[in-house]
Formats: C-alpha cells, structure tokens, sequence
C-alpha cells in the first residue's frame, strides 16, 4: 500500500513537473514574418520566438529567429543593444509588434550561412515613413556610411503575424486530470485491499 502511494505521488509529482515545464515552454509566442523588395529580388522569411507579454507600446521581445534570405539560412539573432557589424552605432532592440507599425526605428538583426548581416527596422524620417533593410556583407568596415560594392539600405515591405498562443487554461485543466487520475488509482487500490482483507477473513 506504502509503495503503491509513493509510486502515485511520484507519478503526480512527474506529471505536474511535466505540465509545469509546458507550461513555462508555452509562455513563448511563436511567429510567421515576411519581407521583400520585388524590384530588386530581396525576399526573407522564417518565425520568431518572442515572449508573451507585450510592453506598454504593445511590442514583443523577440528571443529567437529562423528562417532564409535569399536563400541563405538565417544561423543566428543579432543580441539586442548591438548592431549589425558595418552599421555601427545603429542597435537592434529586436522588437516585434502587431500594431500598424510592426517594427521600431531600431528594428532587428541576424545573420546568415554566408557570414552577411541584415537588419530591417521602420524608417520613419522618410518622406513616406516605411520600412528599410540594410544589408552588410563582408569585408565589414565599421561605421554605417563605408558601405561596401554588396552593402546596401533599401526599402521592403514586412509583415509579422502571430501563429501559436498559449492555452493556459488547458494545461491547468491536464494536471487537474492527472492529479485525480492519480488520487482513482489510489481509491481504487484500497478498495481491492479491503476487498482481500474480507476474503482472508472469511476462508
């Protein structure tokens, strides 16, 4: 009986670590984006990981990036409060919004397979505000106005959408099963002890 309960607590026990780790798992949000320049072939997608809650301005931390530009894979994000290399003193803050304006005039960056840098961000000293991206490829010369033969600053359409959103209530309600899941198998063990106690006593 003593085992038979430790084994159920610690089964609770596992199941609620579990659930717990979902849950903290699906504090992230997970997003689609997209970008482009038809005229001149620039296209870049991939997702976002950002956190759940968004700041006073309605933006989103973005924590993590996948996806391709132009082809080449996009291997890492670029930490917030640095910039691209060759676009210095320009930092990302690596925010993501669902407002109109989706980025910030700091917007975000990342690298890619090939050892280039992109980093789009909203532009809103141009005579239309709108969306920019400069891409830096090596040989990177410090500083944003050594622009390289391959460097350039050119406008892009952007569009972010969110994709997943944690569902709170339901992994509350899987340990509420898993906990009385666990409490019916105890109930019912001691009913069969009972139950072999009576015959025992019977014969």
């Amino acid at each position: 009986m003593k085992n038979l309960a430790l084994l159920s607590a610690t089964a609770i026990a596992a199941t609620s670590g579990l659930v717990f780790g979902t849950m903290q798992a699906a504090s992230a949000l997970n997003w689609n984006w997209n970008y482009s320049n038809t005229s001149t072939d620039i296209t870049a997608s991939g997702t976002f990981t950002t956190n759940d809650s968004p700041d006073d301005l309605g933006f989103y931390q973005i924590l993590g990036i996948t996806g391709t530009r132009n082809g080449e894979t996009i291997t890492s994000l670029q930490p917030a409060g640095t910039p691209i290399p060759g676009n210095e003193p320009f930092n990302v803050d690596n925010l993501i919004s669902l407002n109109t304006q989706q980025l910030t005039g700091d917007g975000f960056g990342y690298s890619t397979s090939l050892g280039n840098y992109s980093s789009p961000f909203f532009a809103s000293f141009l005579p239309t505000p709108g969306y920019l991206e400069v891409f830096s490829a090596p040989p990177f010369i410090p500083g944003y106005e050594n622009f390289g033969l391959e460097d350039s600053e050119l406008p892009i359409s952007f569009f972010a959408t969110i994709v997943t959103v944690p569902e709170h209530t339901s992994i509350v309600s899987l340990l509420a099963l898993s906990t009385l899941g666990a409490l019916s198998a105890l109930k019912r063990n001691k009913s069969s002890k009972f139950t072999e106690n009576t015959e025992k006593i019977i014969s």
